[in-house]
C-alpha cells in the first residue's frame, strides 16, 4: 500500500468515524500536553502506531462563523506562507509523523497566543454589520458577494476525493478544472476548513491555478476569488498578490458592476488593494454617469474601508448624493455616513446637514449600528445638528440596554466632541456601560473616560460608572504596551472628574512606560505625560507617583510656549485684554501674559494686587529691577466723565443742547460675573466712579507686609464650554481647580461678555475690566 493511500485511509479512520474508539484511544490529548509542556510524554507518544497519533482534532482548531478573525488566527498553518514554487515532499510514513509533529508544535503555539490574546483584550461583540445595507435592494447581489448565501453541501470525504483529482491532473490543469475544483471545496462545511487548506495537495492545486492565472476569464477569476472567501484564505496569502495583480491589468476591460464586485471581495477577504482601488476610481470618475443609486452607496462603502478617496472624486459625490438623499433607506444612509467618516471625506456643511435632515427623518426605523454611524460623521464635521442631538435625547435612553459597547462608546465620544451635553444621553449610556464593560477595549474605556470627564459627569452622579472603567484600565494593561496614548487619554479624562488611580499614574509616568510613549514616532504624547506630571504634582503632592525628568519638563514648556507665542498670544481678545488691564493698573509692569502653569498647555494675564488692591509688579528679570519707585494713583490715567460717556455707560442718549439734565449717580451693588454688565448700562460702584474720576478714595498705603493677591485673568472662548451653556468642559475644570491649588484667583472674562465689548469703545472696556478686576476683591 503506497504512503498515499495509507494516509488517507488512517485520515478517513481517525477523522469521520462516529463509532466509539477503544480506551487507548480516548486517551490521546495531545494538544492539551503541548500546552503543559509535557515534551517527554509527547517523545513517548510519537513511538506508537501512526494510527493513534494521527487525530486532527487534536492539532486544528476549526473556525466558527461566529468569530472569522479569531478562526483564522487559530488555523493558519504553514500552507499560506509557503511560497508558490514550494517543492512538495512525497508521502510517506515517516514524514507524515514528522509533519505533523510540527503542526500539532506550530498550531499549539498559535492557540496559546490567540488564548493568551482574548485574556488581554476580550473582543467586544460586534455592534451591527457594516454590510446591511447590501439586503437593501436586490440590484446589490450584482455588486456584492453575499457571505450569508455560502453552502455546506460537501462532506470531507468527498473534500478529498476533490484533492486527489488535482494530483491526477497536475501540470495538465486548464482554468475551468481549477475553478471547479476551488467551488467544490469552499463547500465543505466550516469545522473542516482547516483540514483542507493544510493539505498539500490543496497548495497544488494553487500552484498550478497561479500559473495559469493569464488563461482565466473574468468570470472565472470572480469564482476563483469568492472561493477564496468561503474558504477564509488569509489576506497574506502569495497567490491573492498574484490575483491582485491580474485584477490590476484587466480593469479597463471590466464592466462597473464587476469592478466594484471585485472590491466586495478584497474587503471580505481583509486585503489592502490599493493599486486597484486606484484602477477603480479612475474608471468611476470617467463613467460616472452609469452610477446609480446602489452603485453610489456601495462605492462609498469600498471608500470608507480602503480609507481614501481622490480629491476629483468628492465633488460628484456630493452631487449624486443629493441627488437620490430622498430615496436612500436607513441602512444606506448608515453606510455612507461610514463611508465618509472612514475615508475623512469632507463635504460642505450643506451637503452633510441635508444628510443629517434625511437621517433624523427615518430615525425610528435606523439600527442603533446606522445611529452610531451618524454620529461619527457629525464628530468628525463638528456638526451641530441641534434637531438630531435632540433625537438622541429621546433615542440613547431607549436604545442603550440593547446596545454594545462600542455603539455607546462612539455616541458619548461624539457628544463629547461636539461638546454637546445631554444628561439623558449621559446618564443612560453610564447606566448601561457596567453591564458590557467586560467586552470592552482599552480604547472604548479610555475614550470614554475622556468624553464623560470633558462633560463634567461627576462620580457621585453614577457611582458604578467610574470604578468599572478604571478596573478595565487594570485589566488591559498589557494593550498599553502597544497602545501608550490609551491609558493616558484614559487618565486625563480621569483628572478631569478629580479621580486620580495612583497605581494606573505610577504606571504612565515611570520610566520604561516614558521611554515607550516618548520613543513612539506616530504619536507626540509628551504633552500628556506632561500635563499628569503637573496634575501629580499639584493634586497629590505627597504621593509616591514617579515624576518627569527637569530635561523633560523643559523641553515641553519650550514646544507649548513657542505655540502660545504664535497663536495664542496674538489673539485680538487677548491683545485687547493686555491693553486694557494696562491702561487700568499703571503699566506693562502690572500685566504679565504667560503660562502660570504650563502643564496645562494655556496662557493667562497675571496681575499681582496687595490687601488694599494695589497693583504690585509681577514682571519678572530686568523689568521687575528696573521698576521706578512710583505712587501707582499718580500713573493711573483715569477717565474724566462727559455727557457722551455717561450716555455710552447707561445706554442713553447724549443729551440734546435744548435740554440738558445732568445724569443722577447712584450707588449699586455690583454685577454677578455671568450677567453682561451692558445689557442694561453699567452699574456705577464706587471704585468704577473713583477710577473715572481720577478720586484719592483708595488707600495709598504701599508698605503691608500681608501676602499678595494673585489674580489669573482669562480670556475664554466658546470652545472652552459645552454647548450653549456656561459650564466649562474637563480640561478648563481641571485648569480652574488647579490654579486655586497654586494660590490663584480666577477672575474670567467670557466670550460673551467681553467679544461684543471689542467693538465698543475703550471707557466701556476699561469700566468692565476695573468692575471684573477690583468688584470681586470687594465682594471678597
Amino acid at each position: 500500500m503506497s504512503a498515499t493511500v495509507l494516509l488517507h485511509h488512517v485520515a478517513k479512520r481517525c477523522l469521520y468515524s462516529h463509532v466509539k474508539c477503544v480506551s487507548i484511544f480516548r486517551a490521546q490529548h495531545l494538544s492539551s500536553k503541548l500546552e503543559n509542556g509535557e515534551k517527554k510524554k509527547e517523545e513517548e507518544e510519537e513511538e506508537t502506531e501512526i494510527t493513534l497519533v494521527y487525530k486532527p482534532t487534536a492539532y486544528y482548531q476549526t473556525p466558527t462563523a461566529q468569530s472569522s478573525t479569531t478562526g483564522r488566527l487559530e488555523t493558519e498553518g504553514l500552507s499560506y506562507s509557503l511560497p508558490l514554487n514550494t517543492t512538495f515532499h512525497k508521502c510517506n510514513p515517516y514524514h507524515i509523523r514528522s509533519s505533523l509533529r510540527r503542526l500539532s508544535s506550530t498550531n499549539n503555539m498559535l492557540l496559546n497566543r490567540a488564548e493568551s490574546a482574548k485574556r488581554a483584550t476580550k473582543e467586544p461583540r460586534v455592534n451591527g454589520d457594516p454590510r446591511a445595507f447590501q439586503r437593501c435592494r436586490p440590484e446589490y447581489r450584482n455588486m456584492a458577494h453575499d457571505i450569508s448565501q455560502r453552502s455546506s453541501t460537501l462532506d470531507l470525504n468527498k473534500a478529498l476525493l476533490v484533492l486527489e483529482k488535482v494530483t491526477v491532473l497536475k501540470s495538465n490543469m486548464k482554468p475551468s478544472d481549477a475553478t471547479s475544483f476551488l467551488f467544490k471545496l469552499s463547500q465543505i462545511p466550516h469545522e473542516h476548513i482547516a483540514v483542507v487548506r493544510r493539505d498539500t495537495r490543496f497548495n497544488t492545486l494553487l500552484l498550478y491555478s497561479a500559473k495559469i492565472l493569464p488563461n482565466f476569464t473574468l468570470p472565472q477569476l470572480l469564482d476563483a476569488m469568492r472561493t477564496f472567501v468561503n474558504l477564509g484564505l488569509p489576506q497574506s496569502h502569495s497567490i491573492l498578490g498574484l490575483f491582485e495583480t491580474e485584477f490590476c491589468q484587466r480593469a479597463s476591460e471590466m464592466e462597473l458592476h464587476q469592478l466594484l464586485l471585485t472590491a466586495d471581495l478584497w474587503r471580505c477577504l481583509g486585503r489592502s488593494v490599493p493599486r486597484y482601488l486606484e484602477r477603480l476610481f479612475d474608471n468611476v470618475i470617467q463613467n460616472f454617469n452609469q452610477l446609480g443609486l446602489p452603485e453610489l452607496v456601495q462605492l462609498l462603502y469600498i471608500i470608507g474601508e480602503g480609507r481614501r478617496c481622490p480629491d476629483t472624486l468628492v465633488q460628484p459625490v456630493e452631487s449624486l448624493l443629493m441627488r437620490h438623499l430622498e430615496q436612500l433607506k436607513p441602512e444606506e444612509l448608515g453606510a455612507i455616513c461610514l463611508g465618509l467618516f472612514k475615508s475623512q471625506i469632507t463635504l460642505s456643511e450643506r451637503v452633510t446637514r441635508r444628510l443629517v435632515d434625511r437621517s433624523l427623518a427615518v430615525v425610528k426605523d435606523m439600527s442603533d449600528f446606522g445611529i452610531a454611524n451618524v454620529m461619527k460623521l457629525m464628530r468628525f464635521s463638528f456638526l451641530d445638528h441641534l434637531p438630531w442631538l435632540e433625537a438622541m435625547g429621546l433615542e440613547v435612553p431607549r436604545r442603550a440596554p440593547r446596545m454594545e459597547v462600542q455603539g455607546l462608546m462612539h455616541v458619548i465620544l461624539a457628544c463629547s466632541a461636539l461638546h454637546y451635553r445631554d444628561e439623558r444621553i449621559l446618564l443612560a449610556v453610564a447606566e448601561q456601560l457596567p453591564n458590557v464593560v467586560s467586552r470592552c477595549r482599552s480604547k472604548d474605556a479610555a475614550k470614554m473616560l475622556w468624553a464623560f470627564g470633558n462633560l463634567g459627569v461627576l462620580p457621585n452622579q453614577c457611582p458604578k460608572l467610574y470604578p468599572c472603567l478604571i478596573e478595565m484600565l487594570r485589566e488591559r494593561q498589557l494593550e498599553f504596551q502597544r497602545f501608550p496614548e490609551h491609558l493616558l487619554t484614559g487618565l486625563l479624562g480621569l483628572a478631569f472628574a478629580g479621580l486620580f488611580p495612583q497605581d494606573l499614574l505610577s504606571l504612565a509616568l515611570s520610566a520604561e512606560f516614558v521611554n515607550k510613549a516618548c520613543n513612539s514616532q506616530e504619536l507626540e504624547l509628551k504633552k500628556d505625560l506632561f500635563t499628569l506630571d503637573g496634575t501629580v504634582g499639584l493634586e497629590l503632592p505627597e504621593s509616591t507617583v514617579p515624576r518627569l525628568s527637569h530635561a523633560m519638563r523643559e523641553e515641553v514648556t519650550k514646544q507649548l510656549w513657542d505655540f502660545a507665542q504664535s497663536d495664542i498670544c496674538q489673539k485680538p481678545e487677548v491683545i485687547e485684554a493686555e491693553a486694557m488691564l494696562r491702561k487700568i493698573l499703571g503699566g506693562e509692569m502690572f500685566v504679565r501674559k504667560h503660562m502660570i502653569l504650563p502643564h496645562l498647555r494655556s496662557i493667562d494675564l497675571e496681575v499681582h494686587l496687595d490687601q488694599n488692591d494695589q497693583p504690585v509688579p509681577v514682571s519678572s528679570g530686568a523689568c521687575r529691577q528696573n521698576l521706578p519707585s512710583q505712587n501707582w494713583e499718580q500713573t493711573l490715567s483715569g477717565v474724566s466723565i462727559t455727557d457722551d460717556l455717561l450716555a455710552q455707560l447707561t445706554n442713553s442718549q447724549k443729551p440734546s443742547n435744548k435740554f440738558v439734565q445732568k445724569p443722577v449717580v447712584h450707588k449699586v451693588e455690583p454685577v454677578h460675573v455671568r450677567e453682561s454688565i451692558f445689557s442694561v448700562g453699567v452699574d456705577l460702584t464706587d471704585n468704577l466712579l473713583m477710577a473715572l474720576t481720577k478720586s484719592g478714595k483708595r488707600s495709598s498705603r504701599l508698605d503691608d507686609s500681608k501676602s499678595i493677591q494673585r489674580l489669573a485673568v482669562q480670556v475664554t472662548n466658546r470652545n472652552q464650554y459645552c454647548y450653549r451653556t456656561q459650564q466649562l468642559l474637563g480640561f478648563h475644570v481641571l485648569k480652574r481647580r488647579q490654579l486655586t491649588l497654586a494660590g490663584y484667583r480666577v477672575v474670567e472674562l467670557p466670550h460673551w461678555e467681553w467679544f461684543p465689548l471689542l467693538r465698543r469703545s475703550h471707557a466701556e472696556k476699561l469700566a468692565y475690566l476695573h468692575c471684573k478686576i477690583f468688584s470681586s476683591t470687594d465682594s471678597k
